[in-house]
């Protein structure tokens, strides 16, 4: 496996499609990436020379990419949550926030379902 900004891509596959691996890295800015190296997007990584693999290192690392993303995505997750805004609501409750319906649907953000018992009638 070829390891790029710390993240081990994998050699049998395409170089747009390995770059995917990349948290921030999405089609086609693996693509803008290779035409910047000079690098074949056909090419399968197990083909790239070092002098290529070093060619897109340096383009990528010019991205905001991995943890760096990671940690400006939970940033501004918190800065909703501390404004008390609608959506920074909507992440402290752990609803969707997007406008969806939860009556039905939704279990991915609310979990598994918690069922509540009926009350038994009093008999007389």
């Amino acid at each position: 496996m070829a390891r790029i900004s710390g993240v081990d891509i994998p050699k049998q596959k395409r170089g747009v499609i390995s770059l995917t691996y990349i948290f921030g890295i999405g089609k086609s800015r693996a693509q803008s990436i290779l035409q910047k190296a000079k690098v074949d997007e056909e090419k399968k990584v197990q083909d790239w020379t070092d002098d290529e693999t070093s060619r897109i290192r340096e383009v990528v690392g010019t991205y905001k990419i991995e943890g760096e993303l990671r940690s400006e995505v939970q940033l501004s997750i918190k800065r909703l949550m501390d404004i008390g805004c609608y959506r920074g609501i909507r992440h402290r409750t752990g609803l969707p926030l997007r406008g969806q319906r939860t009556k039905n649907n939704s279990r991915t953000r609310k979990g598994k379902r918690k069922t509540v018992a009926n009350k038994k009638k009093a008999t007389k």
